[in-house]
């Protein structure tokens, strides 16, 4: 508790840092002004899995054959320095990283979205890497995102049943197959529209593993927020 409240009290007395730079920053991002120009956003993308294009109409893809989740916003593509930021985030358990990933969601999300989610879902980690890990990195980054927008926040109706292989090291092809009924809702979700909360999306599999569990409760409405975007499927 004594930890808890010096690393509070820290973050009011303490300038705050540039997380790229290290630099003081009084600004509204974890960034200073300098870095924030070189910050790869997505800008137009596919309303539908938020791949970059030049206008922002539905990617061949999506038009032939539609993800489950009904439209995705990424804040940025997958690149250095962000990609760097979630890498330490992840593996390195710096988690102020999420906390600022997802002050920086939820105001993305806020100029972008129509139409606000009754519940946010963060995608669950199987209990043995949870274990492994300590932290559930969708979850931190959801914390602060429902905070800032008044959205309930729920990470305990759907579990990942099965351990599977991390998505990073199977090709393509693959990677549907590996989570395919990963997923499991063991308690439905009184709502009719929710957004799923994830750090990065490449293929889009696990979050539409995720959405296909959600909607075969009743959800109409499955959106996906998510920090990164990769530009091309790995």
């Amino acid at each position: 508790m004594v930890n808890i409240w010096l690393r509070r009290a820290a973050r009011h007395v303490l300038p705050r840092l540039c997380l790229l730079c290290g630099a003081p920053t009084d600004g509204p991002m974890g960034f200073c002004p300098g870095c924030v120009a070189d910050l790869p956003f997505v800008g137009t993308a596919c309303p539908r899995c938020a791949l970059p294009l030049p206008v922002p109409v539905a990617c061949p893809k999506c038009t032939k054959r539609p993800p489950p989740f009904h439209a995705c916003f990424a804040l940025f593509c997958y690149a250095y320095p962000i990609d760097r930021l979630i890498q330490r985030m992840k593996f390195k358990g710096h988690l102020a990283i999420a906390r600022e990933f997802g002050a920086l969601l939820a105001h993305g999300v806020s100029t972008h979205q129509a139409l606000t989610p009754q519940c946010l879902v963060p995608v669950p980690l199987h209990r043995a890497r949870l274990t492994a890990r300590g932290f559930n990195q969708a979850l931190e980054i959801a914390r602060p995102v429902a905070k800032a927008l008044s959205i309930p926040l729920d990470f305990t109706s759907c579990i990942r049943a099965r351990n599977t292989a991390a998505q990073t090291v199977l090709p393509a092809k693959q990677r549907a197959r590996n989570v395919r009924g990963a997923f499991r809702v063991r308690k439905p979700l009184p709502f009719k529209h929710v957004a799923i909360v994830d750090d990065v999306i490449t293929t889009g599999h696990t979050a539409a593993a995720l959405a296909r569990a959600l909607r075969r409760t009743g959800i109409k409405q499955v959106d996906l927020w998510v920090c990164a975007r990769t530009v091309r499927d790995a």
